[in-house]
């Protein structure tokens, strides 16, 4: 298992544990810039980019093991024995799969929208739709977003994705390999069978209200100490619709 070193970005004072944010799929540390900036008025907070996505490097094996591996080298790297986790989706995955199995890394452990299971949703549409778009005959951003109106017609989810579609010398080109991310995407959907039962410690999961993928039953069996916080009227992109909630709920639980 060949861990990867991992790009981050640094926020606030470098005093006691980091609290260190895991993006979710397709995402990358740009998108949790807000949302860090203000937590490092009172944390040092690390925001990571997963191998595969921003600007860290590239590897063929892409699952929740393997990416919790490059988080444990990039701690070590750091000199950091524990650290405090706030992962989203994807990046919630990895978080859950890293307190299983290395307890004695975390500190405080929080979960946004996402439970320990395999989902029955695919990612190959998307995929399919982002390897299709004709790179050499864009103009434009815009253009780009109007080709992928059809296939991903909600705008937003367009717009996120679009982050990844870079330009360079005129041409468009995307950061992200997109035959290694549909080769791998079966293992974001699903969830890897814990060896070791249980995470005995306390963990927060927070849930948009208008979200399917928090399943409390899943959740407590693997976290019996979970408690489980719903933000009234936010969906899966729950930091980013409301951003003082979701804020305001990780302070209260930090500060614990």
């Amino acid at each position: 298992m060949n861990p990867v070193d991992l790009a981050y970005e640094s926020f606030g004072e470098s005093i006691g544990s980091p609290l260190i944010i895991l993006h979710g799929f397709l995402a990358s540390s740009r998108n949790w810039r807000t949302i860090a900036k203000r937590l490092s008025e009172k944390y040092h907070v690390l925001v990571l980019d997963m191998r595969n996505h921003g600007v860290s490097p590239h590897a063929e094996h892409m699952d929740y093991p393997v990416m919790a591996h490059d988080i444990l080298w990039f701690m070590d790297k750091m000199g950091l024995q524990k650290a405090h986790f706030l992962g989203h989706s994807m990046g919630g995955k990895i978080a859950m799969w890293l307190a299983l199995h290395y307890p004695q890394r975390v500190e405080k452990l929080i979960i946004a929208d996402i439970a320990p299971v395999n989902y029955q949703h695919s990612f190959d549409p998307i995929v399919d739709a982002l390897k299709a778009l004709p790179l050499d005959q864009l103009a434009n951003r815009k253009h780009a977003e109007q080709f992928l109106a059809a296939a991903i017609p909600d705008v937003s989810f367009r717009q996120f994705l679009l982050q990844n579609l870079l330009l360079k010398d005129g041409h468009y080109y995307w950061r992200i390999n997109l035959d290694i991310i549909h080769k791998t995407a079966h293992h974001i959907v699903g969830f890897p069978e814990p060896i070791q039962p249980i995470y005995t410690q306390k963990a927060l999961f927070i849930a948009g209200e208008h979200s399917t993928y928090i399943e409390p039953e899943a959740v407590l069996d693997l976290f019996p100490k979970a408690n489980i916080i719903e933000i009234p009227d936010t969906g899966h992109w729950l930091y980013v619709q409301a951003p003082d909630e979701f804020c305001q709920v990780v302070d209260a639980w930090m500060a614990v």
